[in-house]
């Protein structure tokens, strides 16, 4: 970016950092300068954004400007959401979590309404490090301590607090991001006053509770285990996104395309399973969002 295209704030920023401060400067001259700055950057803020804004729900896919007037006309519930990178057997992709939520989280924004969706936290406690343990066993997995993915949520919330969002929602994709989650919750609404913490469990219940509304309502089930931290109910989600994370057609090849007892080589019928478990799982989540929020 050259000196000539920097926005007016930058500008006057920049003058102000140049300015020589000698013995000659006073008081009042440094402070006026800090407040021809601080007015410079009152003014970008209130500026009208000069062209249509994008639809996405992602703040990473968002401009500054785009939030703050998304914020300005009542979209004031921001969802943070985890995952995590650990082994899932030998078809799924080591982010199977990520991928899900993916959908998940955009799903349970535009139901709301008036939410966006944080990036994805895709580090969290996966096992012990230095002695591996529990899925850190496994190459590739990444774990972090349990208190450094609590000061991270932490720093998180802490910042859309600060730029006005009311209700910060956590929901986590895998077991293990539940206790953590829920403490980081309680901390902030014992701190904040302006804005409201929510640990929403029954976004990751309604995983559980996805077996029996696939066999109730889809008539799928499962009829074995063959134990290696994969099932229907997460294969199908992931492959609703990317049938590449699943294997898909490695699978077919190798004669491998199922998972405990149910095929999934019809790739539209397998997707269709996983679009309506994830609709199911919005659905549940967003009850438990409102019910939170209206407390």
């Amino acid at each position: 970016m050259s000196i000539q295209s920097a926005p007016a704030t930058v500008l006057v920023l920049i003058a102000a950092m140049a300015a020589p401060l000698d013995a000659q400067t006073t008081d009042e001259q440094r402070a006026a300068r800090q407040a021809e700055a601080q007015r410079a950057f009152e003014r970008e803020m209130a500026a009208e954004r000069p062209i249509a804004g994008a639809s996405s729900v992602w703040l990473e896919e968002l401009t500054w400007m785009e939030i703050r007037d998304a914020i300005r006309d009542g979209t004031t519930t921001v969802i943070i959401s985890t995952g995590g990178i650990e082994q899932n057997g030998p078809y799924l992709a080591m982010g199977k979590h990520n991928y899900i939520l993916k959908g998940a989280c955009e799903g349970i924004a535009r139901k709301l309404g008036n939410a966006l969706c944080a990036p994805i936290v895709k580090l969290v406690p996966e096992g012990d490090i230095e002695e591996p343990s529990g899925h850190m066993r496994y190459p590739g997995t990444i774990s972090v301590r349990e208190e450094t993915f609590q000061a991270m949520l932490t720093d998180v919330a802490m910042s859309l607090a600060a730029h006005g969002f009311e209700d910060i929602v956590l929901i986590g994709d895998s077991g293990g991001n539940q206790r953590g989650m829920e403490a980081v919750a309680d901390a902030m609404n014992a701190r904040w006053t302006d804005a409201r913490a929510h640990f929403v469990p029954e976004y990751y219940q309604s995983y559980t509770d996805a077996f029996d509304y696939i066999r109730n309502e889809l008539d799928v089930s499962e009829p074995t285990n063959e134990g290696i931290h994969d099932d229907i109910v997460i294969t199908t989600q992931v492959m609703v996104r990317n049938p590449d994370a699943v294997r898909y057609a490695q699978r077919l090849e190798a004669d491998k395309a199922s998972i405990n007892g149910v095929s999934i080589a019809d790739l539209h019928a397998a997707r269709m399973i996983g679009s309506a478990i994830l609709q199911f799982r919005v659905e549940e989540t967003v009850r438990a969002i409102r019910t939170a929020v209206t407390r």
